[in-house]
């Protein structure tokens, strides 16, 4: 059986908002400043920047991913979690109930979040195309191997299927260093 592999991109902490929410952080009819692209269609960088405050510490200088979302989400790294001062689950991206909630302040406003900091899951987007090449569906969840000298498995690692995705594994920078991986190594999916 042919090996099947896919790219790595690596995730460092940011956030999602609400239109809602940016107005407040930003000011009244503020739009998101777009500064590169990022491997997903229609996803991009944001100019925009805050600063994550929880009980014990502050995460200063959080990049906005646009565009806007339904639901204002703050993607952390383990280390942040502990300077926070938060009990952070690793949750798969939306998956928000139960989580903990942040202070989230901009240079207009603040907006206090009462649920929606996660620490995110290992993930691999598809196009279907790639998920039939793969025999992969969408929900389902997959092992990754990575070689090297600092070579491991990912375990549950999801598949995430729609039209508008292009192939891409997302890993945080935590683990990508822990398997000495950076964006657009390959790495290859296995399929229990």
């Amino acid at each position: 059986m042919a090996v099947k592999k896919v790219p790595v991109g690596l995730s460092n902490r940011h956030l999602h908002v609400t239109k809602e929410h940016l107005e407040k952080l930003f000011g009244p009819g503020h739009e998101l400043t777009e500064i590169k692209a990022l491997s997903q269609p229609g996803q991009y960088a944001c100019e925009e920047k805050v600063d994550i405050v929880g009980p014990k510490g502050t995460l200063n200088g959080v990049r906005i991913l646009g565009p806007v979302r339904k639901e204002t989400q703050v993607e952390v790294l383990a280390a942040d979690a502990y300077k926070l001062g938060l009990k952070v689950p690793v949750r798969d991206s939306g998956d928000l109930e139960g989580t903990p909630g942040v202070k989230i302040v901009g240079p207009k406003g603040e907006v206090d979040l009462d649920y929606g900091v996660i620490i995110a899951a290992r993930h691999i987007h598809m196009h279907p195309d790639d998920a039939k090449v793969f025999g992969v569906e969408d929900f389902q969840r997959v092992k990754v191997r990575v070689e090297g000298m600092r070579g491991l498995v990912f375990e549950n690692v999801l598949i995430r299927v729609s039209p508008t995705y292009a192939l891409d594994m997302h890993l945080d920078t935590e683990e990508g260093n822990a398997a000495g991986v950076g964006n657009g190594d390959m790495v290859e999916v296995i399929v229990d």
